[in-house]
C-alpha cells in the first residue's frame, strides 16, 4: 500500500519534488543535514526513554501475596 495515498492531496512524485524544493529554499542545503541529525538524535532519545519506561510498567504487576 502506498503511504502517500493516506495523505489527502498527495498523489505522486511531482508533489514530493515541490515539497523538497520548498524545504531546500527555506532551510538551505547546509542546514538540512543538521536538521536530520538533530531529528535522529531526538528519535534515539525517545526510543531510550520508551525502553526505560517499559521495565517499570512490567514491575507494576502485583506480586504474589505473602504466605502467612
Amino acid at each position: 500500500m502506498n503511504m502517500l495515498a493516506l495523505i489527502p492531496g498527495m498523489s505522486g512524485l511531482p508533489e514530493i519534488l515541490v515539497i523538497v524544493f520548498v524545504v531546500l529554499l527555506l532551510f538551505g542545503a547546509k542546514r538540512i543535514p543538521e536538521l536530520f541529525r538533530s531529528l535522529g538524535k531526538s528519535l534515539n532519545e525517545f526510543k531510550k526513554g520508551m525502553a526505560e519506561g517499559e521495565p517499570e510498567k512490567k514491575s507494576d504487576k502485583p506480586s504474589e501475596p505473602p504466605k502467612a
